[in-house]
């Protein structure tokens, strides 16, 4: 995904579901919710994700992950017992993964960042494409050459993951059909990650509590996820205080297509969380409007600020202005208030955003707040985004 650096667009029109057994017999069903949970040991609690879901019974775990992308809403169920502990009865059909994962493959940047959240980056034997890794431990890994490069998402190399028989490969949900029936097959287990289908930030987020179960580490990420959950309640209900809300826009123009998120994309609420006038914030839908840059023009003339350009890495409003002159006539361009997610950059082009900052959500509204309205945090310094000069 960070590969792209375009936010919505190519998010929307990529990716997969796995095809993994799913448990649908109402016996199976009834057996999930009847069954009395372990009160004992630690557990997560999903509030904001609706993704995916985490049951807990004795002596095993139930990892339920919803498919987003079909009518039909259908549940794939895995089973999660620890290493060493036989399968238990009535569950011979559903997907097993034994935990903690200690062989697992990722198949976007942002895996990655779930797993460096929770210290764990040291059971990452391949990922989809080297040049798209921030992380630095990885990157020296790769460098040894201890690490796999195992094809896109939508084209996986089944013969090279299978040789490596990972505990675990995750990939990414999308609209397209499975890639991975092979895969399942030679019993390599699949989860998909649809994190970036949640319409609010605390929700993406909360996938790190899905990574969790799986490399039981359930109670750091309670603690790491309540931090970052109470910090940005903290900034939203400071932000909430503002009366001035500044009109903004967002995206750029991508082959006369302006894509700007709608009001249940999660970027859309980070703006309103942060106490922006953002114009497409009443339309109640998820993903992404695409727009012509004609209906977009009398929006950027009056917006003070001009945000997410798709992460192209531009440094001047010079460089910006060679791409399109028109976008000369912009409010936010002539007032010097253009800012892009492209601070964290390494010498290999991948960007941290697509890495680490849907784990951050905090750190991430702070940006805005700061960017929106200075004043409300005159010691914070920007981490994602940059200002074009």
């Amino acid at each position: 995904m960070k590969g792209l650096y375009v936010f919505s667009a190519a998010l929307l029109t990529t990716g997969i579901f796995t095809g993994c057994q799913t448990e649908k017999s109402s016996e199976s069903r009834e057996r999930i919710v009847s069954e009395e949970a372990v009160i004992s040991g630690t557990q997560v609690e999903i509030k904001y994700a609706k993704g995916f879901d985490v049951a807990y019974f004795p002596g095993y775990r139930i990892l339920s992950v919803t498919n987003p992308f079909e009518e039909s809403a259908d549940t794939v169920n895995y089973l999660l017992v620890d290493k060493g502990n036989p399968r238990p009865a009535g569950f011979e059909k559903m997907t097993l993964i034994e935990t903690p994962v200690q062989k697992m493959i990722a198949m976007s940047s942002m895996h990655i960042g779930l797993l460096d959240f929770l210290d764990a980056t040291s059971v990452l034997i391949g990922v989809d494409n080297l040049n798209y890794i921030y992380n630095e431990e990885v990157i020296r890994v790769a460098e040894q050459g201890k690490m796999a490069e195992v094809g896109r998402n939508m084209a996986p190399d089944h013969e090279k993951i299978i040789s490596l028989q990972p505990d675990l490969l995750m990939g990414v949900g999308g609209t397209g059909p499975s890639q991975y029936h092979l895969l399942e097959s030679a019993g390599i287990p699949v989860v998909i990650n649809s994190e970036w289908v949640e319409t609010t930030p605390l929700a993406k987020a909360e996938w790190s509590k899905l990574m969790a179960v799986l490399l039981n580490k359930e109670a750091l990420v309670n603690e790491r996820f309540a931090e970052i959950e109470n910090e940005y309640i903290r900034l939203k209900a400071l932000a909430d205080q503002v009366v001035e809300k500044p009109k903004i826009l967002t995206g750029i123009n991508l082959k006369d297509v302006w894509y700007m998120p709608n009001g249940q994309n999660y970027m859309a609420v980070f703006l309103k969380d942060a106490g922006a006038d953002y114009p497409l914030a009443g339309k109640l839908e998820r993903g992404s409007s695409a727009m012509s840059f004609e209906t977009v023009y009398p929006i950027a003339m009056d917006a003070v600020c001009w945000l997410n350009l798709g992460g192209m890495n531009l440094n001047t409003r010079s460089e910006l202005a060679a791409q399109d002159k028109r976008y000369a006539d912009f409010k936010a361009f002539k007032e010097n208030r253009i800012f892009d997610y492209t601070k964290r950059i390494n010498r290999q082009g991948a960007n941290d955003f697509w890495e680490s900052a849907g784990i951050r959500p905090d750190i991430v509204l702070a940006d805005m707040i700061k960017i929106l309205h200075p004043g409300l945090l005159p010691e914070h310094q920007l981490y994602y985004y940059k200002q074009l000069n």
